[in-house]
């Protein structure tokens, strides 16, 4: 085990395997849960370079821990009585400025990530991570890096392309929204991709006059080919 001694500016100094002292990261690790804490505690406290200053067991206490021990990295869960984590982040950044903040959970919930991004959280672990992740990822916020779990990348990546979808729908309802009943049945049919012929036989009408609609179509919408009118067709729902 590393050796421990008091810095002369008042912080803890650590003297890791090579021998050489340096001014400890200063962590506060929150969880309503004791055994959580002391195994987080016990994980951290292996790396040589890594301090645990102190433990809460809800957000208010976390926020006072914070701004006692001038804490470099607060581990946050969510689910704390008194104050829950993601209504401590704003509360954190305010009392600890430095602090940097590791929202650290079992609900992997996108939504929460999300949120806890929005408020200032430099990372996001679940908390079945291995050892090895949660020292690299206190580190790395100690570093001033943003550190994502790969679970939790996932959950961001999916709920920005739903964002994505989502707006993508939204524009394409507006669009279409300029075409009559008659333009919009045929728009639904080149969004399955059927010829002009194929969409006269399922909607009763000649092929002549589907081309004309088609036409029409796509001279409201502004699209330069039918490929891009069946595209518009499928992100509007049609």
């Amino acid at each position: 085990m590393p050796a421990e001694r008091a810095g002369r500016s008042g912080w803890t100094e650590r003297v890791g395997r090579t021998g050489r002292a340096g001014p400890a990261v200063k962590v506060v690790v929150a969880d309503d849960e004791p055994l959580i804490r002391a195994g987080i505690r016990m994980i951290l406290n292996s790396d040589p370079d890594i301090h645990v200053v102190a433990e809460a067991a809800n957000g208010r206490e976390a926020v006072d821990a914070a701004r006692a021990h001038a804490a470099d990295v607060v581990l946050l869960d969510i689910q704390m009585p008194v104050l829950d984590g993601l209504s401590a982040l704003p509360e954190l950044r305010r009392a600890a400025p430095a602090a940097r903040v590791i929202v650290l959970t079992t609900f992997g919930e996108r939504e929460n990530v999300l949120r806890a991004l929005e408020h200032g959280s430099a990372g996001f672990l679940l908390k079945d991570t291995a050892p090895a992740e949660l020292i690299g990822a206190v580190r790395a916020a100690a570093a001033g890096d943003a550190y994502l779990s790969p679970a939790a990348t996932r959950h961001v990546v999916e709920q920005l392309a739903s964002g994505r979808e989502t707006a993508r729908a939204e524009e394409a309802r507006g669009r279409i929204a300029a075409l009559g009943e008659k333009e919009r049945e045929v728009l639904a049919v080149l969004g399955e991709g059927l010829s002009n012929a194929d969409a006269g036989r399922r909607l009763h009408m000649s092929e002549g006059t589907v081309k004309t609609y088609v036409s029409r179509i796509l001279a409201k919408l502004q699209c330069e080919n039918r490929v891009q009118a069946a595209l518009l067709a499928r992100d509007a729902g049609l």
